[in-house]
């Protein structure tokens, strides 16, 4: 999958000149937290919430003094920035929020703002791949590493005719000779097919014997 696929492309920005008080309005009526800064049609930083809360630590309201309410965005704005691609892979942009710490990614295209990805966004469709949004249920099986193996796993589902809505595969603590298939399933009582997995001679890990019997 790729970052145009599920990135915003109805992006809000302002420019350098806007002020502080306009991007806490617009950040309140659009409920965002990032706004690109953009100038002669290129982007050239941004203005997160925590900005502007370190531009200003008492809270914005009334009181808060007018000078700081007209401060442009150009004395608090971030400029050096980290940007995507919209062809860019999802894992690759997830790498990058995970590196660098980062709440947002700017999306440009032929140097021109295209979009804009949050960690919001990344978890949403991590939820969405996984199916952890439907109705489901979720196995965790121990197998051999070795080539083959899912198919042999995958006999089982297919045995009674359930649909598989995603599978993850992690590694078996410190045993490279293990994996662990986390597998979900359109399904809500899994019990048969778990059987079915321990008859084939697989180990299922989760639901363990005290989850199933709750």
């Amino acid at each position: 999958m790729l970052v145009q696929d599920i990135m915003k492309n109805d992006v809000m920005t302002l420019n350098p000149t806007h002020t502080i008080a306009e991007a806490v309005q617009l950040m309140q009526k659009k409920k965002i937290r990032h706004i690109p800064i953009i100038e002669n049609d290129r982007l050239i930083g941004l203005v997160t919430d925590r900005d502007v809360k370190e531009a200003a630590p008492s809270s914005l309201s009334d009181q808060l003094e007018t000078l700081l309410y007209e401060t442009p965005l150009s004395k608090i704005m971030k400029t050096d920035l980290i940007i995507g691609h919209p062809r860019d892979f999802i894992e690759e942009a997830a790498l990058l929020f995970y590196t660098y710490e980062i709440g947002c990614l700017p999306i440009v295209s032929n140097y021109q703002l295209v979009g804009i990805l949050t960690k919001t966004d990344l978890l949403y469709n991590y939820i969405e791949l996984t199916g952890a949004n439907q109705p489901s249920s979720h196995i965790q099986i121990r197998v051999p590493n070795q080539p083959g193996i899912l198919f042999e796993v995958s006999k089982v589902f297919h045995q009674h005719n359930t649909n598989v809505l995603s599978v993850l595969v992690y590694p078996y603590q410190d045993d490279e000779s293990y994996k662990i298939l986390a597998v979900r399933i359109k399904r809500m009582n899994p019990l048969s097919i778990i059987e079915d997995l321990k008859t084939e001679g697989f180990q299922v890990l989760w639901p363990s014997e005290p989850e199933m019997n709750l």
